[in-house]
């Protein structure tokens, strides 16, 4: 997947870019891709407790590691309170990561995802990506989350209707790895996010595309040069 450069994968959480393209970024890494995520929000007090946010860090850490990411940019925006950050710091601090990155390729969460941070992510990195300079990403993909991606109400609000398939038969069993180290945020089956299911989302995936693996994206934008 040489076409696709230098990648930047946007987060809203904690683990949504392991569920929604883990096995893509181990399978670019492996490829000698830089991958960067920029992890956009953090749990802050008294929503959350600090030693629980503090732990969860910690899982991605070793999980992006375990997967190859470059670099983990975090933006420490307010974790489930997006929606009361002025949308311009939104736009500012994720098109900071873009200018600096430059990225030919993003992946984003889809804009029909149930919870408002992942909406909210995808808009500002949108217009991070508005194509008003020379270098801007040519390749924009959306990833699906398991309960996020399925959770609001199709067709009333924008479906997930995948257009692009890649494989990942060679790193799936890196993906669930790297996801079993997110030891607070695992489940038990038939939770959608419990390893079972994941595992099974990609094979259906794969199987669409008679591959024995898959994740699914929607392509927002390609621009071919």
């Amino acid at each position: 997947m040489s076409h696709f450069g230098r990648v930047l994968v946007v987060a809203p959480h904690p683990d949504d870019e392991i569920l929604g393209c883990g096995g893509t970024i181990a399978r670019l890494a492996e490829e000698g891709h830089e991958v960067d995520v920029c992890l956009v929000t953090r749990g802050h007090p008294p929503d959350f407790a600090e030693d629980a946010v503090l732990r969860v860090i910690a899982e991605m850490e070793r999980a992006h590691a375990h997967i190859g990411v470059t670099r983990t940019h975090r933006l420490d925006l307010p974790a489930a309170r997006l929606d009361t950050v002025p949308a311009w710091r939104i736009n500012q601090a994720i098109g900071e990561v873009v200018e600096a990155l430059a990225p030919d390729t993003l992946f984003l969460p889809f804009v029909g995802d149930i919870h408002l941070d992942h909406q909210l992510a995808f808009l500002g990195a949108m217009v991070a990506a508005r194509p008003r300079r020379e270098h801007v990403p040519v390749r924009i993909l959306c990833y699906e989350t398991l309960s996020e991606t399925n959770w609001l109400a199709p067709p009333i609000t924008p479906a997930f209707v995948p257009n692009c398939f890649i494989d990942i038969a060679g790193t799936l069993a890196r993906k669930l790895e790297a996801f079993a180290m997110f030891e607070s945020q695992v489940k038990e089956f038939p939770d959608e996010r419990s390893l079972k299911v994941i595992e099974s989302l990609a094979v259906v995936r794969g199987a669409n595309v008679f591959a024995k693996a898959a994740e699914a994206f929607v392509i927002v934008r390609q621009i071919e040069c």
